[in-house]
């Protein structure tokens, strides 16, 4: 017997939900994120032994099976490195909680998230996977709730977004056009496209930063466009979630611009970055399909790595306005740095994962149509105004007189330096996830089989 033949990938989501009950009883908050720790890590183990026998090609556990003899879970080529990703983010998610957030932020929520994100992107089985949407879809609003806060307009957009989904997936058969229609409405829906990011913004005024952080950044609705919305969908339903992601895309980049909240300025950014991502899907080509799905890797690393800053220094000097000058740089250099790189990442800055995202979209977006690229292009550098704004506005200016510290701690640069490294390391040597992202994409477009779109997913140029 061998390392790889344990069933890691449900263990990887297993260990987490146990990790929950555990945390749960913890008798303050101090043992509880010492414990969440523990579990996160021992969770990240299991998704990288996971990842480790899909790419060395061992025989996997038999695993779970739903009711249509069809297993549930299972990696492939598209979700080989999402779930190590997403049980990165949760880790270092808890890791870089400063002790002033502790006492506020659900240590037992995060491990039970993490279990049913993990859950939900190594699930191959439709409904199974319409059921953990479901579920996921219920934890922004619960968190609002938990916090005190009223959830009214988060919850209007779960249950809007779980009757859609439903509705759509259901209707496959009997009446598909329609179903196909309803399917894109909830993946629009659950990646905040206009007008539905005053889901995102809300969630983000009234939720803790963390969870509202892992909420976003897995990027969960494109996960369900590629696995329900793109096998079979006609090129109408193609073209409909284009155009949308399009101009959501360039209408929240520009609202990000103009936002004088730090949350809200995220909340911006991250819905940009998934509108981009699903015009890079709606696009169908082999390039284009590669970019959105380095994209989304790129976007994901990034993001979190913003966020989690963008978090530090709320922890530091409360509500994070961008309305004037905080002048915070000579405090804390190492967080004006850590903003500055995650950030310029975000936006495709060369020498990072996220200048071949943009590269590969905006190349393909231009010979599919000119004013397309433009707009992507648009886009992109409207996003790194707003990015190097906010830098300008939390770290320059007048100078920030304080008696206490602002310095990142031992465990905040831990998380967003590990985040850095990954993202540096992806622009540096791009190829060996390059050539996994594109055997990815060739797998989508060979399974959606659609016509008129035979065309080899291989670059040869």
């Amino acid at each position: 017997m061998t390392v790889f033949a344990f069933p890691w990938l449900e263990l990887s989501f297993a260990v987490p939900l146990a990790g929950a009950a555990v945390v749960a009883a913890a008798r303050d908050y101090l043992t509880a994120a010492r414990w969440c720790l523990g579990f996160a890590a021992a969770t990240l183990g299991c998704a990288l032994l996971a990842c480790a026998a899909f790419y060395t090609g061992h025989a996997s556990d038999p695993g779970l099976w739903d009711w249509t003899g069809r297993r549930m879970f299972a990696l492939d080529e598209l979700s080989a490195l999402l779930v190590p990703l997403v049980a990165l983010l949760h880790l270092l998610t808890a890791l870089a909680t400063a002790r002033t957030k502790m006492p506020r932020f659900s240590f037992s929520g995060l491990l039970a998230d993490a279990a049913v994100r993990l859950a939900l992107f190594a699930c191959v089985a439709p409904w199974p996977l319409v059921a953990l949407l479901v579920v996921e879809a219920a934890f922004g609003s619960a968190e609002v709730r938990r916090r005190g806060q009223s959830a009214r307009l988060a919850g209007i957009h779960a249950a809007v977004f779980v009757i859609l989904l439903i509705l759509g997936y259901g209707g496959v058969d009997e009446s598909p056009g329609v179903a196909v229609g309803l399917l894109v409405a909830a993946v629009l829906l659950r990646t905040g496209a206009f007008p539905a990011q005053v889901w995102f913004t809300d969630l983000f005024d009234k939720a803790t930063f963390g969870t509202s952080l892992l909420f976003a950044t897995p990027l969960v609705g494109v996960y369900a466009a590629i696995r329900l919305v793109l096998p079979g969908a006609p090129d109408w339903a193609l073209d409909a979630l284009g155009v949308v992601a399009l101009g959501t895309a360039v209408y929240a980049a520009g609202m990000g611009v103009v936002q004088t909240d730090g949350r809200r300025f995220f909340a911006y950014l991250f819905v940009s970055h998934a509108s981009l991502v699903l015009v890079g899907l709606a696009l169908h080509t082999p390039f284009a399909v590669t970019g959105a799905l380095v994209m989304w890797l790129s976007s994901a690393l990034a993001l979190t790595g913003l966020g989690l800053t963008l978090r530090a220094v709320e922890a530091r000097v409360g509500s994070l306005s961008l309305a004037e000058y905080r002048g915070l740089y000579d405090q804390s250099p190492g967080l004006a740095v850590c903003f500055l790189l995650t950030g310029l990442a975000a936006v495709g800055f060369p020498g990072t994962a996220g200048f071949v995202a943009a590269e590969l979209l905006v190349d393909e977006a231009v010979g599919a149509h000119l004013a397309v690229g433009l707009l992507v292009v648009l886009t992109a550098a409207i996003n790194g105004i707003g990015v190097v704004r906010a830098y300008l506005l939390l770290f320059t200016g007048r100078r920030h007189a304080t008696g206490v510290s602002l310095a990142m701690t031992p465990r905040e640069r831990v998380a967003v330096l590990t985040l850095i490294a990954l993202i540096l390391g992806g622009g540096l040597v791009p190829q060996a996830y390059l050539e996994s992202r594109n055997r990815a994409a060739a797998a989508l477009l060979t399974a959606n089989d659609l016509p008129g779109r035979a065309r080899s997913a291989a670059p040869t140029d």
